[in-house]
Parts: structure tokens; sequence; C-alpha cells
């Protein structure tokens, strides 16, 4: 416990220096291409972002936040759990594809954070289909009840790996796991920083999370450089035909 605490510290302490000063992992040309075909955020969350930077709380990137929108409306989905809240930012993209009677589960251990992001759900209209628990995600995700149509882990990354097979669990088959900072701002990449970032044993953590997604018989993932790098894993349905 006290390892995950200390690791939990370290990527607290350096996402709030770099976590909006990512690396380059698209050529800057065709990122403001697709982004100009995304077209701007609404005014909310461009509110929502710019606060979680002035406060250092991270916060989805705009394209990330339209991947999320756009898998959760093609799942049609009425029950989604997302582990780290922040401010809210990638919540709003997922309440807003929830079908009429759906609703979003989403844990944050942060009671001052969850606060806020409560504010801006229900600035959004939003706040009666999303349930915010204040706590720790190695607990909670063992109190909630699946099946789950979607899945965001962007919570502690010294959790990614402990609690993968309780979120495969959760899932319903043909479910998807997304899976947020797989490149870690490029120090998984060995030689992408002449400075890593963040720690060695952090960024192993996230280096063997990403081996492990790739080899899990259970789930189909691509890995897509999106952001800080994302990884959308499908939950294999048993009973299909392979």
């Amino acid at each position: 416990m006290a390892r995950q605490a200390g690791l939990g510290l370290e990527y607290a302490r350096r996402v709030a220096v770099t976590c909006f000063d990512m690396p380059e992992f698209v050529h800057a040309a065709v990122q403001d291409y697709l982004s100009a075909l995304n077209g701007p955020e609404d005014g909310l969350r461009q509110e929502v972002r710019a606060r979680a930077k002035a406060d250092g709380v991270p916060a989805i990137s705009p394209d990330t936040g339209r991947l999320l929108h756009v898998l959760a409306a093609s799942a049609a989905p009425r029950r989604i759990l997302e582990i780290g809240t922040g401010y809210g930012t990638s919540g709003m993209h997922l309440a807003s594809a929830l079908e009429p009677d759906g609703m979003l589960f989403t844990i944050e251990r942060d009671p001052g954070r969850a606060a806020i992001a409560r504010q801006h759900f229900e600035r959004a209209g939003l706040a009666s289909r999303v349930s915010v628990m204040v706590g720790e995600a190695a607990r909670l995700v063992h109190k909630v009840a699946g099946p789950f149509d979607l899945i965001l882990q962007d919570g502690p990354k010294d959790l990614y790996e402990p609690v993968l097979d309780r979120l495969v669990g959760l899932l319903r088959p043909r479910g998807v796991l997304v899976s947020d900072n797989i490149l870690w701002q490029g120090d998984v990449i060995p030689g992408f920083r002449a400075e890593p970032v963040h720690s060695a044993e952090s960024t192993a953590i996230m280096a063997r999370y990403s081996q492990r997604l790739a080899a899990d018989p259970r789930l189909s993932t691509v890995f897509l450089p999106v952001g800080d790098g994302v990884a959308v894993s499908v939950k294999r349905d048993v009973d299909a035909p392979q």
C-alpha cells in the first residue's frame, strides 16, 4: 500500500506540472487538419478544461473526448463506469452519449474534485444521469455491480493493472474498455525523450499494462496515438464465432 501511495503521489505531482505539455505524436499539420474537421468543443467544456489546467487537474484532450463520445454513442450505452472523474471533462462526453434511461457511474478519490465535477454536470444538464462516487477505485470497483457497456480507465496509473481483471469482469460481452495515457507522454518509448517526464517505475507500469492488454485473450485491443495515447479494448463474446 505504501508503494502504491507513493506512485500515486508521484503521478499527481508530475501531472500537475506536465499533463498539458503533451509531446507531438502526430504531425502538427495533420493534428490541425483533423481538429478543424472535428470542430471546437462547446463553451462549457472549454471552460472546464481551462479550469482544470489552471488547477493542475488532469483532463483528457479534446480529440480524446471526441473519441470517447463516439465510442459511447456507438454502443448505445445504458451503464458506463469511469475511473478518474477529475473535473468532469471526460464524464460530460460520456454522459451525453447515454441512452435516455442510462447512467454514468464515475469514481473520484478527491472530494474537492468530485464536488466541482458535480457542479459541472449540473450546468451541463447531466446531473440526473451521473453518480459521482468518492473513494479509492481499488475498493469501489468491487462495490459496483455490472454489467457495463463501456468502462473508462483514467485513474491512478499504478492501479491500471491490479484492477484490470475486475474491470473485464464488469464488462458485458462486446463491451468496451478505454484506457487513457498509454503513451505516458512518450516515456514508454525508449529514446523518445531526452529527459523522461515520469519515474522509471511508473513508466514500466504503463508499458507492462499495454503489453498485458495486447496479450489478453479476453480482449481485442487497438492502440491509438490520440491525446496521450488511448487503448480501445472490446471484450470478446465467447459464444460468437471467431
